[in-house]
């Protein structure tokens, strides 16, 4: 049996809310569960408050071989560092942009240039 954790979507349209799950992976994504180990609510306004999770209980599902899904895996990152944005991170500054200028050329390149443009026609 292949066992994922992953999310079962509860609640209702417009207003969602998750629960995070142990589930085996052939089963639809409202079927029954291994067992809840968190939830997930989308409408709280603290991002830290959003989340809550049972590492103690994904540190033992994934030893004994269950894989996270991708959202899953990124809540139980944030979880455990401790890293909810409250904002979008600022762009990096950008250096201004320098332009650049045709290098001079000597006094006597100029003499040399007429001549030649004279036989060409």
């Amino acid at each position: 049996m292949a066992v994922r954790i992953r999310m079962k979507k509860i609640g209702r349209k417009h207003r969602p809310f998750y629960r995070i799950c142990v589930m085996d992976s052939r089963v639809h994504r409202e079927g029954k569960a291994i067992e809840e180990i968190g939830w997930y609510d989308t409408s709280v306004s603290d991002k830290s408050k959003r989340v809550k999770v049972d590492l103690a209980r994904v540190d033992y599902w994934v030893s004994v071989g269950a894989s996270l899904s991708d959202r899953v895996a990124t809540l139980v990152k944030k979880v455990k560092t401790n890293s909810f944005t409250t904002a979008a991170a600022p762009a990096p500054m950008q250096s201004p942009k320098i332009k650049e200028t045709a290098p001079a050329a000597p006094e006597g390149a100029e003499g040399e240039a007429a001549p030649a443009e004279a036989a060409a026609e």
